[in-house]
């Protein structure tokens, strides 16, 4: 086990082995709460992890702490420049630490506890999340909090703009990926001189506060972050009456839209992702298509916001059999590796409503799956479904009274298939345009011409297009996030930091001489 852990994954709530324990930190001290609540492991239902359950009345000492850091922030070009190597060093050895075998393996089986994912992608979760570190060690927090320079229009005279942090924040991140998120957010917040007060999913708020001693270890000062764990009305209290002068969310549309009220547009958003994929005219690669079909759908059970929510397959790939193959592909994922499991935010009763309702639609029919997994012990307040995909007719999914139901975000093992030709080609661009969220996409097609034309009309903020287009993906070198909207955060990339986690500050340098000709004006 790590020196710094203070949990044993493999063990906690397991038999007679007690929850482990999850603590605020505030003002640089690790703390519990008078209340607490415990978290039932999604695979057995045993007590699992038990957490503080911090009520209003206790919000003051987060809010002081917030207090302490001016709207300057811990640093910024002028004030503590040494700060930036600071972080240098400490995104260093957090990078080092956490792409050590057993540390990799530590947090893969945390995550995996807290959010039953395959092994092989909570372990990717935390390859990218070490990955991110290392591409911020040494120079780079101060290079990306570089500005630039013009120059004036006299001697003397040059106007510099500088990034400058926005001093306390607040960040919300969500359950599904319970390191890379929050961590992503974290690190670009601290790197440009904010203080922030993160708030991780209750149900997987045990990964950041392992985290968070990870990075204690690794040379951060234990004031320079607050975390709290409590219900999302009491979060919400404490960002619309505390400090905090952004807020950057992940999560769902009703909660963004509520936080940018409360924070009157103070946010940055990450929110739903109904994402689309179009399968273009041209079929090859057929097998390595449908895989990655299958992956985008139903790997971490469709538990990302990434996640393929429609399939517009062209009538091409249809009698090429696209649709056989991928109940293939969906049948071979088993509860036993994770490959399939608990859906954290949709009971199993309402995802075969969902279902049913979709199945009334004229000409709808059920592609695969639709039935409950066999065979397990999990909660009812979590979700076990098959993977599950229905087939809508796309002139019956445009129907105004259709639509809303069709473009559903159901944040588990579920996608609709629906079908076009040349065409129709524009009812699909119809379909895209209407979408209210535009977070990714797929364009799989090597055409050309094809793939200009889908580009040219529709705004996803991550689009992949050519024959190995996905769906899913946040990986550490590229942004990722959504298109079409001001308050969209980015994650992953130095541009994605500079607009989260800082403002533009324009600093005119003017200490030229006066011209010795110079005489006072007449007034204007």
């Amino acid at each position: 086990m790590p020196s710094w852990a203070t949990v044993n994954p493999w063990t906690m709530g397991v038999g007679n082995t007690p929850p482990g324990v999850v603590h605020n930190l505030v003002d640089g001290e690790f703390k519990s709460s008078p209340q607490s609540v415990t978290i039932p492991c999604p695979m057995t239902g045993s007590p699992m992890v038990t957490l503080p359950d911090v009520q209003i009345s206790e919000l003051d000492e987060f809010k002081a702490s917030s207090s302490k850091v001016s709207k300057t922030g811990l640093h910024n070009p002028f004030k503590n420049p040494e700060r930036y190597v600071m972080y240098g060093k400490i995104c260093h050895n957090a990078g080092v630490e956490l792409a050590k075998p057993e540390v990799m393996d530590f947090f893969a089986k945390t995550i995996a506890r807290c959010m039953p994912k395959s092994y092989y992608q909570a372990w990717y979760e935390v390859k990218v999340t070490a990955d991110f570190l290392k591409n911020w060690g040494g120079d780079n927090p101060r290079f990306n909090a570089g500005g630039e320079h013009i120059a004036g229009d006299h001697a003397g005279q040059e106007s510099r703009g500088y990034r400058f942090p926005f001093g306390p924040v607040a960040i919300v991140s969500p359950f599904n990926f319970p390191l890379e998120i929050p961590v992503l957010q974290l690190m670009g917040a601290l790197m440009m001189g904010n203080k922030p007060t993160i708030k991780a999913s209750t149900t997987t708020g045990l990964v950041m506060d392992q985290y968070l001693r990870l990075l204690i270890d690794c040379g951060m000062p234990a004031s320079d972050v607050d975390m709290i764990t409590c219900e999302g009305p009491v979060m919400g209290e404490l960002i619309e009456n505390g400090p905090y002068r952004v807020t950057q969310f992940t999560g769902s549309s009703t909660i963004a839209e509520l936080l940018s009220e409360k924070t009157h547009g103070k946010v940055k958003i990450e929110d739903a992702g109904f994402d689309w994929k179009i399968l273009g005219p041209d079929v090859n690669d057929f097998d390595y298509v449908s895989w990655v079909c299958d992956q985008d759908a139903y790997a971490c059970s469709g538990q990302k916001c990434s996640a393929q929510s429609i399939l517009f397959m062209h009538k091409n790939w249809e009698e090429a059999g696209i649709e056989a193959k991928l109940k293939e592909l969906a049948g071979k994922r088993k509860l036993d590796d994770l490959s399939i499991g608990p859906v954290m935010t949709w009971t199993t009763e309402s995802i075969m409503a969902h279902k049913d309702k979709l199945l009334a639609i004229p000409g709808a029919r059920l592609a695969f799956g639709g039935k409950e997994l066999e065979n397990h012990t999990t909660p009812k307040i979590y979700g076990m479904v098959e993977p599950t995909a229905v087939y809508v007719p796309l002139d019956e999914l445009l129907k105004e009274e259709n639509f809303d139901t069709c473009v559903t975000e159901l944040f588990g093992p579920f996608q609709v298939l629906t079908s076009y030709d040349d065409a129709s080609e524009d009812k699909v661009l119809e379909a895209c345009e209407r979408m209210s969220h535009h977070l990714t996409a797929a364009v799989v097609s090597n055409d050309v011409r094809f793939t200009d034309r889908i580009l040219a009309s529709t705004v996803n903020g991550t689009t992949y297009h050519g024959l190995r287009a996905r769906t899913t993906g946040a990986p550490q070198n590229h942004w990722f996030g959504p298109g079409g909207d001001p308050r969209g955060a980015g994650i992953g990339s130095a541009y994605a930091i500079q607009l989260v986690w800082s403002c533009h500050r324009e600093v005119i340098k003017d200490t030229g001489e006066i011209p010795k000709n110079w005489v006072t004006p007449s007034p204007s």
